[in-house]
């Protein structure tokens, strides 16, 4: 059939007989004298055959398209672990897209909390995008140490990734080329042989280095808070006084809050090391108490200590209390809001939503911007500080003091009182 086109054919002046003219399916059709109502009435019923043949073609191509969709997702189906195990047994190679499609399908259904995708991830997926833009049809036998480091210089030049975050992403690499080999889908020979290429030394490479995380000072905090909503001002005072995490504070729930002792007991329903069998506790003191006392008597079991609902509500009724204009005149309460918004305030604060609160306030305050997560670094350098690395790790909730160190910055004033004495 030939192409049809979305515009309909032309009513036409034919000046050689004076008649009009229609191009209908390839093909020169006389309608009778130019302008003639024959004419018009003939193009007429051309027409309503032009849209029905127009619409019949359109269906055809839809269902042609969803065959070849259903074909497509068919064939991709098919490819398993179990099939890629039985195409190398017998004797046929297989490719990296075929593995990075199973071990997607892996880190989907793996890497899930609370039945969502965590960004772990999204995470892999940036990294199996640019080794499928490379070694799409490469056989996975066939990529080594050397194509590996090739990749890793794809990272630097093409992405712009850090040192730190270009060891990370390899080592995910190395362990989809793990997962394989416990499949059987490659040797295991291959996955050894990956794991020989060292890692990126810092000074030793053309990766960009990232500034470290580090505390952020009381008096940044002091002058920032001033021009924060209420709640997360809030947010963050409970933040610095705890220790706790961002996503701690955001998730925090009046019913994940045991008040029964005078140390009130918070155990977050989710958080960071959950899916390691590990128990989260952090513990609130006095002044934290008196800060949350007023969002736990207003809040039920279920609801979130911290909404930004309420936040843009309180934001509001000062507006509307510090109107200058008379109700008469201008836009009445309420008349100005758009009637299906892009972004709408939710009842629980994200990470990210907080950080850009936090964010927006540092601008207002002129100070350099910092994130929630560097007031953890704060509260545990001072815990360190004052009680020990043992009382730092207990507060921060790691299994380790060697994690901890990462969060409590060296005391170098209390170094620079022992050099005084013993240098």
């Amino acid at each position: 059939m030939p192409r049809l086109f979305h515009r309909p054919p032309k009513y036409r002046f034919h000046k050689s007989t004076k008649q009009a003219v229609v191009s209908f399916f390839g093909k020169h059709i006389y309608l009778g004298p130019y302008g003639s109502q024959q004419s018009h009435r003939r193009y007429q019923e051309l027409l309503k055959k032009w849209e029905t043949a127009r619409h019949q073609q359109q269906s055809e191509q839809c269902a042609g398209a969803e065959d070849d969709r259903t074909a497509v997702q068919k064939a991709v189906a098919s490819i398993t672990a179990s099939t890629l195990r039985e195409k190398r047994l017998a004797g046929s190679p297989v490719t990296i897209s075929e593995l990075i499609l199973v071990y997607r399908r892996h880190t989907k259904s793996y890497y899930r909390k609370h039945g969502k995708v965590t960004r772990e991830a999204g995470t892999i997926d940036e990294v199996l995008r640019l080794l499928r833009k490379h070694h799409a049809m490469t056989y996975a036998a066939d990529f080594g140490p050397l194509a590996l480091d090739e990749l890793r210089e794809a990272m630097i030049d093409e992405l712009d990734w850090s040192r730190k975050y270009i060891n990370k992403q390899v080592n995910r690499l190395r362990g989809m080329f793990k997962w394989a080999s416990a499949k059987e889908i490659i040797d295991a020979s291959l996955s050894t042989a990956l794991r020989e290429l060292p890692g990126l030394k810092k000074g030793r490479t053309r990766a960009r280095e990232i500034v470290k995380v580090s505390s952020v000072s009381d008096a940044d905090i002091k002058a920032t808070l001033e021009f924060m909503p209420e709640i997360v001002a809030d947010m963050v005072r409970v933040q610095r006084l705890t220790s706790a995490r961002p996503g701690e504070i955001c998730s925090m729930s009046p019913g994940d809050i045991d008040t029964s002792g005078d140390v009130w007991v918070y155990k977050p329903a989710e958080h960071k090391t959950e899916h390691f069998e590990k128990d989260r506790i952090v513990a609130i003191g006095p002044q934290a108490q008196q800060i949350l006392k007023p969002y736990l008597q207003a809040r039920g079991a279920e609801s979130f200590c911290f909404s930004p609902a309420e936040s843009e509500r309180r934001r509001r009724e000062r507006a509307a209390i510090a109107r200058t204009t008379p109700l008469s005149c201008g836009n009445r309460r309420g008349s100005n809001r758009v009637s299906t918004p892009r972004r709408t305030a939710k009842d629980c604060y994200s990470t990210a939503s907080y950080r850009r609160a936090v964010h927006r306030a540092c601008d207002k305050a002129g100070v350099e911007k910092w994130s929630p997560n560097r007031i953890r670094h704060t509260a545990s350098t001072e815990i360190r500080k004052r009680f020990g690395i043992d009382a730092a790790r207990a507060v921060d909730g790691h299994g380790s003091t060697s994690t901890t160190e990462i969060y409590a910055e060296l005391d170098l004033q209390k170094a620079v009182e022992v050099m005084r004495q013993v240098g």
